[in-house]
């Protein structure tokens, strides 16, 4: 099995490139495992308290589970991967069930900042684009997905997601194996990562060759 992280900034193009990858690769040879899923339940909290997570800090994240979660991918196991709503800032009662593939791919913001994570991955990959365009991309998904008018955006922007990006996520370039410049519109860098993870899938299909006594 080959585990693969995918991290970079809030509307980098993280999805793009996890897509783009998955179509380069075998069918239903990858799990995909969305960092967002992991979010700490907090249905329970006010309307106004909600509105304080801050979503962009590791502590928001259930990082034991999804690490848990991953290594009994590695043991053939089938997981419940949770389902998180950003609406409700809660967890369904249902969960999906994630069977283990060939290639898992874990996906998310801060997926590098966690090390027990950071050592499950064999290959990690950082998506880095330009702040301008991340942050029109930004207040259109927290407008058209999560409930936000465009000020509210623009304020969860300047509040939450600017300093943390700054704080934790830019920082874990450094742990990075690659580094994606342009996310989804780099072809050259997505064509290169999706060769060597297909090489590796290939080189890990051939048989083993016992030496033999001269």
């Amino acid at each position: 099995m080959l585990i693969i992280g995918i991290a970079g900034g809030s509307g980098s193009g993280k999805t793009t490139v996890v897509n783009k990858i998955i179509q380069s690769l075998p069918k239903n040879s990858v799990a995909l495992i969305p960092q967002d899923a992991y979010y700490f339940d907090n249905g329970h909290l006010s309307t106004e308290d909600k509105l304080k997570i801050n979503f962009d800090h590791p502590n928001s994240i259930e990082f034991d589970l999804l690490v848990e979660d991953i290594n009994k991918l590695k043991s053939g196991h089938t997981i419940n991967q949770p389902i998180y709503s950003y609406v409700t800032c809660a967890r369904a009662k249902d969960s999906i069930p994630v069977e283990p593939r060939r290639v898992v791919i874990v996906e998310g913001i801060l997926i590098l900042a966690n090390e027990k994570l950071r050592d499950l991955l064999d290959i990690k990959l950082f998506v880095a684009t330009d702040s301008d365009d991340r942050l029109m991309r930004i207040i259109r998904r927290d407008v058209q997905e999560r409930g936000r008018n465009y000020n509210d955006a623009l304020i969860h922007y300047e509040k939450f997601v600017k300093p943390m990006h700054q704080q934790f996520i830019e920082p874990t370039k450094l742990y990075a194996d690659v580094i994606i410049p342009q996310g989804g519109n780099n072809k050259v860098a997505i064509d290169m990562v999706a060769s060597r993870i297909r090489f590796n899938l290939d080189d890990s299909q051939l048989p083993v060759v016992k030496p033999t006594d001269s």
